[in-house]
């Protein structure tokens, strides 16, 4: 089967599975690009409403693989740069999708592991979920992967988490920030299918518009541009095709056109 399996529902979610269980979905530079190119493919598909990435096995991602791992020892600086700019780029499509994405994090998520939960919108694990920033271990740190771990759990627990390496459970990845929720095993499949139902309910462009807002306001002073920006962003929507559609279809107690 291939390493990374797709599979696309009636009602729109794509679940792109990474299926190297024997290494416990660790990736390589191949694997960054099938996930690389499956992202942009969704983002273009009007079919695709939703995105739920997880792994296959015991493990939703150890990170980078040993052997991946190995030839960065004997690559050139140059080689080097082409490398971490591929798992950049992976980071930085998965962040910025136009449509929602669901982390589905069980078992062990590492390193670039770790940074795949991080850029996702919404993070459901189960009480078995465990992760770590482990590349302190080997000489390294989670630069490529820094600025979306730091803006999910903050600067403070980043400056730990970075540092010591350490493993953490369920119950503190979600306390800090790493975890959305924290749901039964037995009961993850079906809570992501809640969550993506609601999500597909809503209004497609909106997703856009709502990642857009918080990337504008987010750390910033509420000043009067700030200000200004969220008046005039609110105005443009009202003043929208789907705004005009979505008022209307409240007001006349009907569902908007993007429902089924």
């Amino acid at each position: 089967m291939s390493e990374l399996i797709q599979e696309l529902s009636p009602n729109g979610v794509l679940r792109l599975m990474m299926n190297r269980p024997e290494i416990h979905n660790a990736f390589d530079a191949e694997q960054q690009q099938r996930l690389i190119d499956a992202l942009e493919g969704a983002a273009e598909n009007p079919e695709v409403k939703v995105i739920v990435i997880g792994g296959e096995g015991k493990s939703f991602s150890a990170g980078g693989d040993i052997h991946y791992m190995r030839s960065m020892g004997s690559n050139t600086y140059e080689q080097n740069l082409a490398d971490a700019g591929r798992l950049a780029k992976l980071m930085k499509t998965l962040n910025f999708m136009p449509k929602p994405t669901i982390a589905r994090v069980h078992g062990a998520a590492m390193g670039g592991g770790v940074g795949l939960v991080c850029c996702c919108d919404i993070a459901v694990g189960t009480p078995k979920a465990r992760l770590a920033l482990s590349e302190i271990k080997i000489g390294m740190v989670p630069a490529t992967i820094a600025p979306y771990v730091v803006r999910s759990i903050g600067e403070k627990p980043a400056r730990r988490f970075f540092m010591t390496g350490e493993m953490i459970n369920a119950e503190r990845a979600q306390q800090v920030g790493f975890l959305s929720e924290v749901v039964a095993e037995d009961a993850l499949d079906d809570h992501i299918e809640e969550i993506a139902g609601m999500l597909t309910n809503n209004a497609p462009g909106g997703f856009v518009k709502a990642k857009w807002i918080i990337n504008e306001v987010h750390d910033k002073e509420i000043d009067d541009e700030v200000i200004s920006t969220t008046v005039k962003f609110i105005a443009d929507i009202r003043d929208s095709d789907e705004g005009r559609e979505g008022l209307s279809a409240f007001l006349e107690k009907r569902k908007p056109n993007w429902q089924a």
